[in-house]
């Protein structure tokens, strides 16, 4: 029996709504009704899209706005199946959850929270009938346990929006205890509650981490199978979050913990108003010495020793960890100026965790700091020699290619898999490709081989499935394949392989023997790699510098790609744009 998967996907469409009404719920909430031929099935440039799903209670549609008002300009393009986010200067997007979807009357409710701040809440202020909106999503829906004999539903008033439809269409029937944290009274809202339901209101400023904390601790723990979803600012959850996973011990599949928004720290008094505040102070390159301190932190197990155990003295501390000598006393003093730590120069009675700490809990945010990207963070220490003298600054670090530490390291490869599971919701126009419907068999190898299933099986394409090479652990694959007896753990002929981001962590040389490999077994190949910067990400000026550091090579392009399958004996026939910067490109056997 395969494990149910937690998300359902939908094709991404670029949508384009006009205003119907608005009018205020609460004095703290704004409801836009919008409606429009698009959210019905509908063609654009001669390409048909399926009408809007939103079926599942916390489904996210990202708004397109735009700083100078030209939205047009801020807008993505549209491909068959899927997005492209291409640059554009003055775009703004915001996640919204809608609050209602009525399909019969051509409309969709979103609620805003009205604070007086923020492009889409301003957006909402000044909208009038008539006024258009362009959305994209939303990307997947949450797949709740079938049998749940309790939930949980947690947040501030930006999750009341996901926490009101939850309670009006009842996905599951169990009861729900809601827990909200608002501002004031005014934002109290009525909810459609059942017999067995409870419902609790909390007076906090938002984003306050300690009342949230405090009121989800007084919650009752029921007996039997449960559930918690919680949603409010990203910093406020993370001693939400260690509470449910360390205290509670919540299974990851029965938990989902959502960061809706993140509170920006206010800016320096001087900067306020300034338009050329930038220009006026100089840039500064900030010293790498903080992050190898929180490095190091979390690898000496600091953060979750103070977090586990408050009040720790420094020499309980050292104890603990097994650190001998003065180090813990070297330390300390920096975690403190840094946040991560703090009572380690006050005068306190003992540690506990500061506002970095608690943020370096997070799991995300401790991949940052341990696992494969700052891998390939330190690396680049060695980016001068390898710019100077070839090769990938991962092998001037490390002694090998990053390939071959992957191949020894099941965990690291784990990493690679984790990293690859948003590939799924960009699979769309690969699954519908004329060419699966010849094929019988399928070879997968590369990370994202597990995407590739879940895309195939949410398809309903069907081929008898073979992992090659970089397999892909048994558990990863059946819990996206619902028959695991298609599954043939013995690579052999096969109509088609598919290298989902089989590449990009290998160098030339490797990619050349991979596919010279793959034509042995198959005469059609498909690889899926990001040929190009997310165009939505903050960080795209830094996604050719990561692959240089992993191979020696930046992101390959479409060009790149064909070189090294002509190198490999194989012809190009077509190249898919999946969307997100990611290409499918099809390989004929020459």
């Amino acid at each position: 029996m395969a494990a149910q998967r937690a998300y359902t996907t939908h094709p991404l469409v670029l949508r384009r709504v006009t205003v119907r009404s608005v009018h205020q719920v609460t004095p703290r909430m704004r409801r836009v009704v919008l409606g429009g031929e698009e959210l019905a099935a509908f063609t654009r440039d001669g390409t048909g899209h399926p009408a809007f799903a939103a079926p599942g209670f916390d489904d996210h549609i990202k708004l397109i706005l735009a700083a100078d008002g030209d939205v047009h300009a801020a807008l993505p393009a549209q491909l068959p199946h899927g997005i492209e986010w291409t640059p554009a200067e003055h775009r703004l997007t915001r996640d919204y959850t809608p609050r209602r979807v009525d399909p019969e009357a051509g409309e969709l409710h979103l609620d805003f929270v009205v604070h007086g701040d923020g492009p889409a809440e301003a957006w909402s202020a000044a909208a009038r009938e008539g006024d258009e909106l362009w959305f994209v999503g939303p990307k997947s829906s949450l797949r709740l346990p079938e049998r749940l004999d309790w939930i949980q539903l947690v947040g501030d008033e930006t999750a009341l929006p996901a926490i009101g439809r939850f309670l009006d269409e009842r996905p599951l029937d169990a009861p729900a205890h809601v827990l909200v944290t608002v501002s004031d009274d005014s934002a109290r809202q009525e909810l459609a509650l059942r017999e067995g339901d409870t419902v609790t209101w909390v007076v906090a400023e938002p984003g306050d981490a300690e009342a949230l904390e405090a009121a989800v601790r007084a919650l009752p723990v029921e007996a039997g199978e449960g559930y918690v979803w919680a949603a409010a600012e990203s910093r406020a959850l993370l001693p939400v979050r260690r509470y449910l996973q360390r205290e509670r011990k919540l299974p990851k599949d029965r938990l989902n913990v959502t960061g809706y928004w993140h509170r920006e720290e206010a800016p320096a008094p001087e900067a306020e108003g300034t338009a050329d505040a930038a220009v006026r102070e100089p840039a500064r390159i900030s010293s790498p010495l903080p992050w190898l301190v929180a490095r190091a932190a979390l690898q000496l197990g600091v953060v979750d020793a103070v977090a586990d155990a408050p009040g720790l003295s420094a020499e309980a501390l050292a104890t603990r960890l097994g650190v001998s000598g003065p180090g813990i006393g070297v330390l300390l003093p920096l975690l403190s100026s840094y946040g991560v730590v703090v009572g380690a120069d006050d005068g306190a009675p003992g540690l506990r965790l500061g506002p970095a700490g608690e943020e370096l809990l997070d799991e995300h945010e401790r991949e940052e700091y341990t696992g494969h990207e700052a891998e390939l963070l330190l690396a680049l220490t060695h980016l001068a020699p390898a710019l100077r003298g070839g090769g990938s600054p991962w092998r001037l670090a490390s002694g090998g290619t990053l390939h071959e530490a992957v191949a020894q390291d099941a965990e690291r490869y784990g990493e690679l898999v984790e990293e690859c599971e948003q590939l799924v919701f960009l699979l769309g126009g690969l699954t519908v490709d004329p060419l699966w419907e010849s094929i019988g068999t399928c070879l997968l190898t590369g990370p994202g081989s597990a995407s590739v299933a879940a895309a195939l099986d949410d398809a309903r394409r069907r081929p008898r499935l073979r992992v090659a090479e970089d397999a892909v652990p048994v558990a990863v694959l059946r819990g996206h394949v619902p028959a695991p007896d298609r599954i043939d753990w013995t690579a052999g002929p096969a109509d088609v392989a598919v290298a989902a981001k089989a590449l990009a962590h290998r160098t030339d040389e490797e990619a050349v023997l991979l596919l010279a490999r793959l034509a042995g077994w198959t005469r059609t190949a498909v690889l899926v790699e990001a040929s190009r910067p997310d165009g939505l990400s903050p960080h795209a000026a830094e996604a050719a510098l990561h692959a240089y550091a992993a191979t020696g090579s930046p992101l390959r392009d479409s060009a790149a790609i064909a070189a090294l399958a002509h190198r490999s004996g194989w012809e190009v026939e077509r190249t898919i744009a999946l969307g997100w910067g990611t290409e499918a490109t099809v390989l004929r056997r020459a």
